[in-house]
């Protein structure tokens, strides 16, 4: 009898979903094994519909492997009476004659791939392969998750023509990017385009930050900047930086929408242009003309056809995971360390105190950000002091008192 494998994507896109289905597939077919897609996600399993799939061979997957997207689209769809959904999909797989199951997504996937590993009892052989732009998943080495190479690139394309705009308007740029939870995406892309400010989530200990902390952020910085005889620049924002504020005071300056897990959609919170009314009531009261725009990017990144990085990297770890199947196990994470495949055990991966996948934060002590906040134009704690805060407080039309008794907790 020939056995089946299944390929499944679910969360939201990244650059190399079709690189991963493609090579998978490839290496599968070149198994003797039947390969099928399963189209949305799991929103048809969850309702024990067998009929949204498709045949992937040879023919129809080996082109896909450089285009962006899915061939297989995805979903974020998860039930609300899950004990059921999760009857009706096992049955659904079992119906469909799935032996090897390799599915492709992020946090929420991965949860997924543990529970019809659990509820199937070894009947289905399961492997995860990580994605996300956020680059926020604990793989070994410091290794990437595949689409966020892709996603710095082709954001540090946009904010360099952004940058390039406010030089030669005379502006400034808040810029929003993706990043529920971490400042990878943020961070990487303000140093590779020469960001002048850019704020992550991880420099926020406090359980409530407050709007008029990041505002005053932005506001020294470009009194800064004007002192050095520059009226623009571009702020870099990461969008978890809004998850790090007070739900209340959230809610007063815009409307909040949980995403279809239930989370905050932060991605639909308009962080830029609430810390430009912020920004620029301050710097008007103070008679500081400065035109700000706002600007979210992130969905333009999500889809892109991978760049050569990426496209390689999707090619390895779609042949890997049929390679890991093929040995008899089940239950891991596909990655590589030191160049060599590193499958790890799904259920090692997960955080004891919130029962989710363990998070990776960019680390503030490290040489990473320590470089990015070097090139960054920022309130220093020197800058409070003779001969600068006379110049910098003549820029924002200040004295030296007010400026420090306005800004000076920054530094501290």
């Amino acid at each position: 009898m020939v056995k089946r494998l299944a390929i499944v994507v679910g969360g939201g896109p990244a650059p190399g979903i079709n690189g991963v289905i493609s090579a998978a597939t490839v290496e599968a077919v070149n198994r003797g094994i039947e390969v099928i897609g399963i189209l949305d996600g799991f929103k048809w399993l969850f309702r024990g519909d067998t009929g949204k799939t498709i045949s992937l061979t040879h023919k129809n997957a080996w082109k896909v492997h450089s285009q962006g997207g899915s061939i297989l689209r995805i979903s974020r769809d998860f039930p609300d009476n899950p004990d059921e959904s999760f009857r009706l999909m096992v049955k659904a797989l079992k119906k469909l004659n799935i032996h090897y199951l390799v599915t492709i997504g992020g946090d929420g996937t991965s949860f997924v791939a543990r529970e019809i590993e659990k509820r199937t009892k070894g009947e289905i052989s399961i492997v995860h392969v990580p994605k996300t732009i956020d680059n926020d998943l604990p793989l070994p080495g410091g290794a990437t998750t595949f689409g966020f190479e892709t996603a710095r690139h082709w954001g540090t394309e946009i904010v360099r023509n952004i940058i390039e705009d406010a030089r030669t308007t005379g502006r400034w740029y808040f810029v929003t990017t993706m990043g529920r939870h971490t400042g990878h995406l943020a961070l990487g892309i303000g140093k590779a385009a020469g960001a002048t400010i850019t704020i992550i989530p991880e420099e926020f200990r406090m359980k409530k930050l407050k709007f008029s902390m990041i505002a005053d952020i932005l506001e020294s910085t470009i009194i800064k900047r004007l002192s050095l005889g520059y009226s623009y620049g571009v702020a870099i924002l990461a969008e978890g930086v809004a998850g790090k504020v007070d739900i209340n005071e959230l809610s007063r300056y815009d409307s909040l929408e949980n995403d279809e897990r239930g989370a905050l959609h932060l991605s639909e919170i308009q962080l830029g242009k609430i810390l430009q009314r912020f920004v620029h009531k301050d710097l008007a009261s103070q008679k500081v003309k400065m035109k700000i725009v706002h600007k979210t990017i992130g969905y333009e990144l999500r889809a892109a056809d991978p760049i050569p990085f990426d496209a390689e990297y999707t090619r390895n770890l779609g042949y890997s995971a049929v390679k890991y199947l093929m040995t008899g196990k089940s239950g891991a994470l596909i990655s590589f360390y030191e160049g060599k495949l590193k499958p790890i055990p799904l259920r090692s991966i997960i955080d004891p105190a919130t029962k989710r996948t363990r998070i990776r934060y960019v680390n503030t002590k490290a040489e990473p950000f320590e470089v990015g906040r070097q090139y960054m134009i920022r309130l220093e704690k020197e800058d409070l002091s003779p001969p600068f805060i006379a110049k910098i407080a003549k820029a924002g039309k200040y004295t030296p008192d007010e400026f420090r008794t306005k800004y000076g907790y920054l530094v501290k």
